[in-house]
């Protein structure tokens, strides 16, 4: 089974759909309020676990209503409760998220307990890195944190998945870009990294030729319906989206991340690892919420069809 560490947030999300995302000043009344569990790495951690992975998820929440509602939910999605840390310190994440009747979304994150899991937290479970054969980070927790795991996963031998997001920390730093074997910024992110703007293919391509120059393995550009590109020393490698009926993108760049990391922790080819990866962010967006509409194994391998036959690996 293909084993995957997650560290990284989580939230409550607060989530309500919208007839039309508010301008700056302006109140939108829309449907009903939808409580559920995110933070992308909880999102991750879940996604991962829905393809079939075996996870360890770090992560920090409050020691409050919320976070018992976070930590009962995550429990419930099969992952240890081990690395559900508590604080009391800090009031658990919380997202507020805006959906409109498209599937775009605003979304405003009060981090609380999630700018508390120090790299001295994390530390006590350096055996999950020990124990996995990808390690899964994004950058809602603190940069320090995210240093010293790939720092930790670099010297262990373990391939590194970086979800730039939110691009937060502008540019990342070169000693961090240094560790990372896959970035995985979706267009808005790679122009936030690179400074230059990606509308398509090759403006990608051009983005992640600037990210592998600064040092990165490989960078895997997300471009929603139109699919992923990947970057690497040795070329580029177009990977196509699947077309799907989206009415909430919230968590689709999650479940794709999430099922890059399964795939390549399975031993897949980074082109039959895009592919799956592709049709779990497809699918994460025909249904409202995050980890809500993860999808399963299952889901996946229907939605691939025909092309899950020539998938060599099975995970």
């Amino acid at each position: 089974m293909a084993r995957v560490c997650v560290i990284g947030s989580a939230n409550l999300d607060f989530t309500v759909t919208v007839p039309r995302l508010p301008r700056p000043g302006e109140t939108v009344s829309g449907g009903e309020l939808v409580l559920s569990t995110g933070g992308k790495g909880a999102n991750q951690a879940v996604a991962a676990r829905r393809l079939g992975a075996e996870v360890r998820f770090v992560t920090l929440v409050g020691s409050d209503v919320m976070g018992d509602r976070v930590h009962a939910s995550l429990v419930e999605a099969g992952l240890p409760p081990d690395g559900l840390l508590r604080t009391i310190e800090a009031a658990t994440g919380v997202a507020l998220i805006a959906v409109d009747p498209e599937g775009r979304n605003q979304i405003a994150v009060a981090p609380g307990a999630n700018h508390r899991l120090t790299p001295a937290i994390a530390a006590r479970h350096r055996d999950a890195l020990a124990w996995a054969d990808v390690v899964l980070l994004q950058l809602e927790t603190p940069l320090e944190t995210v240093r010293w795991a790939l720092t930790e996963a670099r010297g262990l031998g373990k391939t590194t998945v970086l979800n730039p997001a939110p691009a937060r920390v502008l540019p990342l730093p070169a000693d961090i870009l240094a560790l990372v074997d896959y970035v995985t910024p979706n267009e808005v992110e790679a122009e936030l990294l690179t400074g230059r703007p990606v509308r398509d293919l090759p403006d990608a391509e051009a983005a992640g030729r600037i990210l592998v120059a600064r040092g990165v393995r490989a960078a895997v550009v997300t471009m929603g319906a139109a699919g992923a590109l990947l970057v690497d020393a040795a070329g580029s490698i177009p990977a196509p989206g699947f077309p799907v009926a989206a009415i909430d993108t919230v968590g689709a760049g999650d479940a794709f991340n999430g099922a890059l990391a399964t795939l390549l922790a399975a031993g897949a080819a980074v082109e039959d690892a895009l592919l799956v990866a592709n049709a779990a962010g497809g699918l994460a967006c025909t249904q409202r919420g995050a980890v809500a509409a993860l999808p399963t194994r299952e889901d996946v391998l229907a939605l691939l069809g025909e092309a899950r036959r020539r998938l060599p690996v099975r995970w």
